[in-house]
This record gives structure tokens, sequence and C-alpha cells, in this order.
């Protein structure tokens, strides 16, 4: 139903997704950012940065609604730096001078 809604609008009934769409753009433009920005943008970019920070994969997924853990694995790829970073910081073997 509307009231168990998470964003509704005026009347208090459910958010459209394109609604949402068009409030995300219009504070985009407000604040200045000029890249494409949609709910899909802020809702990938979440997910990346939890995971990136330590967030444990079935906890986004669940987060994310999705059935299926290989969905949510798209959220998982690396930059380059990070994973060199992270080798460097807790391989046994990054430690070895030679």
């Amino acid at each position: 139903s509307d009231a168990d809604a998470v964003f509704r609008g005026v009347p208090a009934t459910r958010l459209t997704r394109q609604a949402a769409c068009a409030i995300v753009r219009k504070w985009a433009t407000v604040a200045g950012i000029r890249e494409h920005l949609s709910p899909h943008v802020l809702r990938h970019s979440c997910a990346t940065h939890m995971l990136v920070h330590g967030a444990d994969l079935r906890v986004v997924q669940e987060l994310l609604g999705h059935s299926s853990v290989r969905t949510t694995q798209v959220y998982t790829r690396v930059d380059n730096d990070l994973l060199a970073e992270t080798y460097r910081a807790s391989h046994p073997r990054a430690l070895v001078t030679r």
C-alpha cells in the first residue's frame, strides 16, 4: 500500500520511478553536478562504497533486494590501485623485500 512506501509524494501516495528520477536530476543540477545522475547511479554508488569499505556481499545483496548474489557481484569490481594496496597490506609475500 502507499502507506508502506519509503518515499511518498503529494498527496501521500507512492512516489513513482519517474518522479524520483526528476527529483534527483533537479537537485543534481542545483548542486552543479554535470554528470548523468539518477536514482540507479546513487544506488550503484552506495553499494560499491559499502563493499569497498568492508560490507559483506550477502548483506548488500539483501539491502538491494537481489534474489541472486550473482546480480550483486557486479558491484564488486575493484580498481587496480585498491587491489594492489590491499595485497601489499595483507599478503605475507608482499612484505618480503628483494
